[in-house]
């Protein structure tokens, strides 16, 4: 008999191809429901699940004892409990490095249209109220040559890095522990945290979600940033203080942002929505026609290994 693995989301056909010999129930384009998915997930050997569903105990549990892995289709797992998983023997699993690139465009393309505020301008062609060129219409800080401080220096903050060179740039970043072969690639300097926000025309996030990450930049340090500085974020909603950001913005201590990501996704804070300093985009950072078949293809990937009894490409726990 088949196993019987649980698709949460409809996901591109580099991904199902490889499923093609299991029992495949795929739940539907949109985000479940919740009973839907506890209902669907009875008996499944593998989930392969996306960021808008939680995997925790509730589920692993109507999964039954079938359940030997969950592959989550992105970097970041904060929406699986790891921790519940690992007591059950079930492997958790990651789609890292395939859409590192794809993001850090995502990222930058946010810098630049916060900084010259893109948003703002298309929003005033669309509703026909830009009647001509003017001196001071809609201007923002130039890009090139400025500085720019990197929350989070892996991989998709390293790829950010390289990009900002071409803009000639100068790099500082903050990290638990220094990255001196990237350093040495990209004339990056560490600083803490404070120092870079005092220091950074533009501030990128891109830290995971924890503990401790959980509002890393928050009231206080958007503070520490000045009044022409963007930030710029792509990591995960709760890394930044969406209402710390909101005020900043409002009471312009903070020139701009650029947000791909939310506290409380979907939802958008309401302030936000009235500010025309914030760029805001539905959580694009990985969605270019190839990476999403790449993450796709490396989920299916995992579910296959740890089904035969092999080693996962990328094991979380």
């Amino acid at each position: 008999m088949p196993h019987k693995a649980l698709i949460t989301r409809e996901i591109p056909e580099k991904g199902t191809n490889l499923l093609e010999n299991f029992e495949i129930k795929v739940l539907g384009e949109g985000v479940p429901e919740r009973a839907d998915l506890l209902e669907a997930v009875s008996g499944a050997s593998a989930i392969l699940s996306t960021v808008t569903e939680t995997m925790d105990t509730e589920v692993m549990d109507a999964a039954g004892e079938a359940l030997k892995v969950i592959a989550n289709m992105a970097v970041g797992y904060d929406n699986v409990d790891v921790e519940a998983a690992t007591e059950r023997n079930i492997v958790v699993t990651n789609t890292p490095g395939v859409l590192d690139e794809t993001t850090a465009d995502t990222a930058f393309m946010l810098l630049l249209a916060a900084a010259r505020r893109l948003g703002e301008g298309e929003r005033m062609l669309r509703a026909g109220e830009w009647d001509a060129w003017g001196p001071k219409q809609l201007v923002g800080p130039d890009v090139f040559g400025k500085k720019l401080g990197i929350v989070g220096f892996g991989r998709i903050g390293q790829a950010v890095a390289r990009r900002a060179k071409g803009f000639g740039m100068d790099i500082v970043y903050n990290a638990r522990s220094r990255k001196e072969e990237a350093e040495n690639e990209l004339d990056a300097r560490r600083l803490d945290l404070d120092d870079l926000l005092r220091e950074s025309d533009f501030v990128s996030v891109h830290t995971p979600l924890s503990e401790e990450t959980k509002h890393l930049v928050g009231e206080r340090e958007l503070s520490l940033m000045g009044e022409y500085s963007v930030l710029v974020n792509t990591s995960r909603g709760p890394v930044v203080d969406e209402n710390a950001l909101a005020d900043a913005l409002a009471e312009r201590r903070v020139f701009a942002a650029g947000l791909d990501v939310y506290e409380e996704e979907p939802k958008v804070h309401s302030k936000l929505l009235e500010l025309e300093n914030v760029v805001l985009a539905p959580h694009i950072g990985s969605a270019s026609i190839e990476t999403r078949g790449k993450m796709a293809e490396l989920a299916a990937k995992n579910i296959v290994a740890v089904l035969r009894g092999e080693e996962p490409p990328n094991p979380v726990n």
